[in-house]
């Protein structure tokens, strides 16, 4: 009887195992071909070398993966199991072929508006010469550190540091094989740059964040996801049952690697509780917003939208937005820019949303973006933007105003308005540990 039992419950340990393989494996090919895919085509890496250091811990390392350079695709199993593909649109980046045909996603194209001047002959920050004279020796030696590796068991792989104060880049170093062109992955940066297209649309007066967000499937006095307003989406607080979780199969993990919508995705969720009571970090969250976006611009605008109204006003020009299948840009997660580009974006929150004389975001935005919410803990978060203060965003040699864009894998861009500084870091920290405190801390230092 004992060894029935014993048989019987191996089986269903057997079973259970093979349930959370057939969840985790997908994610494991989805997350493999689209970064592959994106490295290889957006920044011009070897597919070797981001199979070797983006995929090659485990779990990723599970998987094997490849580039098909005449079809513009990445594709990836795991055991030869739960194949997924990425392809290749140019102006869009690459995007995982989920719950659509290829052929239907290969005939999404789009050609992103001419940039409107050469920045190699406009001076920075419009352009890209720089006043040599300008470039701080201590600050260059400070930023140096952070390319050391220390721990060659834990690697940082630093790829870009720019520093940007008063307004001049004083500083920029880059790894081998990276340029102060290059354009390297956001991660949850895109939140911020999200951020700014609202504010585009609030100061257009095409939305009021403070009224209920519209999203077609909480219409309805019954549902109680009626009350969720866009403001409180824009600051985590919506009371959306979410699930952000990396490790596990979840609603943030079907998101991007198995759902051809990550608006509606992030959406059909239910409330947990009222919205503006608690704060839960939500990518999908910001990936409704993204949709909410598309549907105030109106489709024969969209694309280009950020473009036209926002990167080309302040000088970048290497932006790649890409959209998932169903064609929503990822506000969460997958905009691409060189570093450059991402001191532009921080320049123009340190400068109050003007950029050089002109205004773009609206009057007061960038006091709200960087405003505590209540629901946060110590106020940590603001608006799609981090706050110092708390946690492990806790920057206790850096000034109580600085906030930032944070992305997973240590990317950052640093708001300090009390020292009229911007500092981005950009690299692959597999552990999300870098220490961006102590960068800030020599900047300064060097500064003072």
């Amino acid at each position: 009887m004992l060894k029935k039992i014993l048989i019987g419950l191996v089986v269903i340990l057997l079973l259970l195992v093979f349930v959370f393989l057939q969840s985790a494996f997908p994610i494991i090919s989805g997350y493999g071909a689209k970064n592959l895919c994106s490295h290889v085509y957006i920044s011009g890496r070897d597919a070797p070398d981001v199979i070797d250091k983006e995929l090659g811990n485990l779990p990723l390392s599970l998987g094997s993966f490849s580039i098909d350079l005449e079809d513009q695709s990445a594709s990836a199993t795991v055991w030869g199991m739960a194949k997924k593909k990425a392809i290749f649109r140019p102006g869009l980046g690459c995007t995982l072929i989920n719950s659509v045909a290829e052929e239907e996603l290969r005939a999404q194209a789009f050609t992103p508006p001419a940039f409107p001047y050469d920045k190699d002959t406009a001076a920075w920050p419009l352009g890209d010469v720089l006043v040599d004279s300008l470039i701080n020796p201590e600050v260059q030696t400070a930023i140096a550190k952070s390319f050391e590796e220390p721990y060659p068991e834990s690697p940082r792989y630093t790829r870009g540091v720019v520093v940007v104060h008063k307004g001049q880049l004083i500083a920029e170093k880059y790894s081998a094989g990276y340029t102060d062109q290059t354009p390297q992955l956001s991660w949850s940066m895109a939140k911020s740059v999200t951020n700014a297209l609202f504010g585009l649309l609030v100061k257009e007066d095409k939305i009021d964040i403070y009224d209920p967000a519209p999203v077609d499937a909480w219409q309805g006095a019954d549902d109680p996801r009626s009350a969720i307003t866009t403001d409180h989406l824009l600051r985590m607080s919506s009371g959306l049952d979410w699930s952000e979780n990396y490790a596990l199969p979840s609603g943030a993990t079907n998101m991007l690697f198995k759902d051809a919508s990550m608006a509606t995705t992030a959406a059909s969720v239910g409330l947990a509780y009222p919205p503006d009571s608690v704060w839960y970090y939500s990518s999908g969250t910001t990936n409704i917003l993204s949709e909410i976006v598309r549907n105030t611009v109106g489709e024969a605008d969209y694309w280009a939208f950020p473009y036209q109204s926002f990167f080309h006003k302040i000088g970048i020009s290497t932006a790649v937005w890409e959209p998932d299948a169903s064609g929503t840009f990822v506000g969460s997660s997958y905009l691409w820019m060189s570093p450059r580009d991402y001191a532009r974006f921080g320049m123009l929150y340190l400068q109050d949303g003007v950029w050089e004389g002109e205004r773009i975001l609206p009057e007061g935005w960038v006091d709200y973006s960087s405003a505590p919410t209540a629901a946060s803990p110590n106020g940590i978060y603001g608006a799609q933007f981090w706050r110092n203060g708390y946690d492990s965003y806790n920057f206790p040699d850096v000034p109580d105003d600085a906030y930032l864009a944070n992305g997973y894998e240590g990317q950052r861009i640093m708001v300090i308005p009390s020292k009229d500084l911007v500092i981005v870091r950009l690299g692959y920290t597999a552990a999300d540990d870098f220490d961006m405190n102590t960068l800030a801390k020599d900047v300064i230092a060097a500064l003072e």
